[in-house]
């Protein structure tokens, strides 16, 4: 499936396109992520998730197998794989919709691509691993770039900024030309200014609040807000009470022109954006 079926030619029936909004349903078959970490690791219950996902509405499937939360420690390459590649196989049987790996291994990468994933979502901004631009390179599919101060080990110490959307988009601008030189095609780059990737709750809301500024980088946007202990912060509930703010917050970020919102639960953002819809 090429950049140009994922993004045009793979279009699931619903009122979020409305908005040219992709909904990117999360599958963490991981036994540590911060919100369903080990719900989805066994096989019965991998693919009622997988099977979930589909019937929601989900317009990309995003595959972890290491989780991201602060402070967590990484995994090898080899465990990874483990996790991911047989839960991209399990959707490649059910459907063809477009599926993501979240990443910052080339290896895995590789092996997701392999497996049938035509997206890649790297964390790092393709920092972690100098190999991820070789398989970037490989394959005509989207890549996303994430803002990240520190790394998820040292992300929540005592983050800092001047001018956090400033700095952020200096960042993202930077990776973008950088790309762009080893070969791969601004249209191909999706930029993610980085939720709960060093950021405090401040600077957080100060990102929803700018949405339209990721916009001058000429790439598509992707938020990824849901269940995020910033949410927990506002309200004090637990992560698996947070998709109501979630969904909220989705609303609100397609209001301002973001092209995909990574959530756990699609249904209700899906709906949410409807509801905006139906109100504009």
């Amino acid at each position: 499936m090429t950049y140009i079926h994922l993004l045009q030619d793979y279009q699931l029936e619903g009122a979020a396109m409305e908005y040219r909004v992709r909904i990117m349903g999360i599958l963490n078959v991981t036994p540590d992520s911060f919100s369903d970490g080990g719900r989805w690791t066994g096989e019965a219950t991998c693919e009622a998730r997988i099977d979930q996902l589909l019937a929601d509405g989900a317009d990309i499937i995003d595959v972890g197998g290491e989780s991201t939360r602060p402070f967590a420690e990484p995994v090898s390459a080899e465990e990874e794989m483990d996790r991911v590649i047989p839960a991209i196989r399990k959707i490649r049987q059910r459907s063809a919709i477009p599926i993501s790996i979240d990443t910052t291994k080339a290896t895995v990468a590789r092996a997701a691509i392999d497996a049938g994933a035509n997206m890649i979502n790297d964390i790092s901004a393709l920092r972690h691993d100098a190999a991820m631009i070789e398989v970037a390179c490989s394959f005509d599919g989207p890549v996303v770039i994430m803002h990240m101060q520190g790394t998820p080990c040292t992300m929540q110490v005592n983050p800092r900024y001047e001018d956090v959307v400033g700095e952020i988009n200096t960042f993202l601008a930077g990776r973008i030309e950088w790309l762009e030189r080893e070969g791969i095609e601004r249209s191909r780059i999706i930029v993610d200014p980085g939720i709960g990737f060093g950021k405090t709750l401040d600077h957080n809301l100060t990102i929803l609040r700018n949405i339209p500024s990721f916009k001058q980088h000429g790439c598509e946007v992707l938020i990824g807000h849901s269940r995020k202990s910033f949410l927990g912060q506002l309200l004090d509930i637990l992560p698996a009470e947070r998709d109501g703010a979630t969904a909220l917050i989705s609303a609100l970020c397609a209001r301002q022109g973001v092209d995909f919102l990574r959530v756990h639960d699609v249904r209700s953002t899906r709906q949410a954006i409807r509801l905006l819809h139906a109100l504009a």
